[in-house]
């Protein structure tokens, strides 16, 4: 037996799943129907417990093809929890993989009940433990800080081109995601990994055609190096940004971000196109928005919203030769709707190539 207890006092009791001992975390909800894997090995669940919507997940096992990088998580929330799983790319079971990783979890939950709570009073820390805490204190005291130098390369790394090297690109890592390297190095690019501490200017000797900006967990403003840093990038090299990259873009152009009631996690989030007003069907994990209008003056058009709440889903900051997005653009929703943004991304680079070319003649 364990207990999920809220900050609002809430107390739900279930069965243990997962990796012993008590966690603290923010939790949050991601309404995916598959992809539970992809969401425990996120980097950008870092200090958070995470709900899962859909009632049994673990039906495919564990697949480790699927990872997107190491588990950051702090505890795991579901429904039901298969333990007979049915799927020939199979490893293990969801729990045993929790176990290993260290996760600790919680099933038999009434989940629907708990996603309801945090939809209506907002996102709100919580804990599994295996005794109902005599005070909430220590829940409510905990907050998801520096996160991001926990989960960025520990050094820089090359990753070589498929086929030939069209572009060489400097991916900024805040926590990124590895379909982001596999969309890029499928598109003929080798990719310099490099940790979020580092300087501009050993970016700016590298030689690159353009700056890739991952993904990454917390609040954005807490970066502030890695905010300063982009100043001195932004306009000097193609940039494309995704989720922490897009807000950290943002703050370094002068704008503001502020935090959602409770946030967009799963890969089913209709994101429209403000050009052509199409809707598309997004994959998204984040707690915070970019203010569109913040940038206003300071040479960023916002260029996507959320069909859901209207908040800001991309900026293009055509003067500088840059564009960031909230969404994935590299994950599989619609299933590939939105990764033509890599393929811009591309030519933005062939563009600067071929000018700088003909300046040089």
């Amino acid at each position: 037996m364990a207990y999920l207890v809220l900050a609002n006092g809430d107390i739900y009791e279930g069965k243990r799943i997962g990796a012993e001992g008590d966690t603290i975390g923010e939790i949050v909800f991601t309404t995916g129907v598959v992809g539970y894997l992809e969401t425990l090995t996120d980097p950008s669940y870092a200090g958070q417990i995470i709900i899962q919507t859909f009632p049994v997940i673990g039906n495919y096992g564990v697949i480790p093809e699927d990872f997107e990088g190491t588990p950051a998580a702090r505890g795991y929330v579901v429904r039901e929890l298969c333990d007979t799983p049915s799927n020939f790319r199979s490893q293990g079971t969801l729990d045993a993989f929790l176990k290993e990783k260290g996760i600790p979890g919680i099933c038999g939950v009434d989940t629907r009940q708990l996603t309801r709570t945090i939809r209506e009073s907002g996102v709100m820390n919580a804990c599994i433990c295996d005794e109902i805490p005599e005070n909430l204190d220590a829940v409510r005291a905990y907050r998801v800080q520096g996160v991001v130098p926990q989960v960025t390369s520990a050094e820089k790394r090359v990753v070589p081109a498929k086929g030939d090297v069209r572009f060489h690109v400097a991916l900024m890592d805040y926590g990124a995601k590895a379909n982001i390297l596999r969309s890029l190095v499928k598109r003929g690019c080798e990719v310099t990994v490099f940790s979020a501490s580092t300087p501009a200017s050993e970016i700016l000797e590298g030689n690159f055609d353009g700056i890739m900006l991952s993904n990454g967990p917390g609040d954005p403003e807490e970066n502030v190096f890695a905010i300063e840093q982009l100043r001195q990038l932004i306009g000097r090299l193609p940039v494309f940004g995704i989720c922490l990259g897009h807000q950290l873009t943002a703050l370094a152009m002068g704008g503001k971000t502020m935090k959602l009631k409770y946030g967009h996690r799963g890969g089913n989030q209709p994101v429209r196109e403000v050009r052509t007003g199409h809707t598309y069907i997004t994959s998204q994990n984040h707690g915070y928005a970019v203010v569109a209008d913040s940038l206003k003056g300071l040479g960023g058009t916002e260029t996507w919203v959320n069909a859901n709440d209207g908040s800001c889903e991309g900026i293009d900051y055509p003067e500088k030769d840059c564009f960031t997005v909230q969404f994935h653009p590299e994950a599989c929703s619609g299933p590939r709707d939105t990764g033509f943004l890599f393929d811009r991304f591309m030519h933005m680079m062939e563009a600067r190539k071929g000018a700088s070319a003909h300046a040089e003649g």
